[in-house]
């Protein structure tokens, strides 16, 4: 994969979001670019993922960018493209991008569906023992069984970087809001970004219906782009 940076920000959190069960991890993402004002440093390629950008207000959203919050020292990776047949790649550009970076931890925002009647719960994974109490001390509990898939089960082996996943349970692999926010207000918890947790919800449903668009209209452009590449082999 090609990486590129355009700026280098060192110490810094590293935190992925992409589009798995729920679309929680990018709408996740989505939130926190809008809410914290990151602005883009870098972008990862490669031939495998489909080449589609989308036009959202006059504006370029990469298939996969890198961003910056200066204020937090964030970085933020988020994805709107297909990533099936590349998820152990990404994974190692991930890990090779946290360790220019010095980065201090890796986070994972993802669903897990759940069977459960009850209301939905998050859960956190870490692979460091210090991460994994700063967790139990804003009221988390940790993921005891189930089946991580994606770039974010390709993360979860790699023993280079602390790697920290927080999951939300969904009932829907449609777009989830409320799980979304639910994430979000952990995040905050846990980094201590003080966002206000009132107009979370609103928030990720307008989110919600913009990333189902764009993620829409990908679909349709990958068939239209499919039927191009038939009707020159036919």
């Amino acid at each position: 994969m090609n990486i590129q940076l355009f700026k280098k920000p060192l110490n810094c959190t590293i935190i992925e979001g992409f589009p798995g069960f729920g679309l929680i991890g990018t709408i996740t993402t989505e939130f926190l670019l809008d809410t914290l004002h990151a602005e883009l440093i870098g972008t990862i390629r490669d031939d495998h993922v489909p080449s589609m950008v989308a036009i959202h207000e006059g504006k370029v959203v990469h298939p996969i960018g890198i961003f910056y919050s200066k204020k937090e020292n964030l970085v933020i990776v988020h994805i709107i493209a297909s990533l099936r047949g590349v998820e152990w790649k990404l994974a190692d550009a991930i890990v090779e991008i946290a360790q220019k970076l010095k980065a201090k931890e890796i986070i994972s925002l993802e669903g897990v569906a759940s069977q459960s009647q009850d209301a939905p719960k998050c859960f956190y994974y870490a692979s460091s023992q210090q991460n994994a109490g700063r967790f139990k001390k804003v009221g988390v509990n940790p993921l005891k069984e189930g089946i991580i898939i994606g770039v974010t089960g390709a993360l979860l082996v790699e023993d280079q970087v602390p790697v920290s996943c927080i999951f939300a349970e969904t009932h829907s692999g449609l777009p989830d809001s409320k799980a979304a926010a639910d994430i979000i207000k952990v995040l905050d918890a846990y980094l201590n970004l003080k966002l206000d947790p009132k107009p979370l919800l609103e928030q990720a449903e307008k989110f919600e219906q913009k990333i189902k668009g764009i993620m829409e209209k990908g679909k349709e452009a990958t068939v239209e782009e499919e039927k191009k590449r038939l009707s020159y082999v036919g």
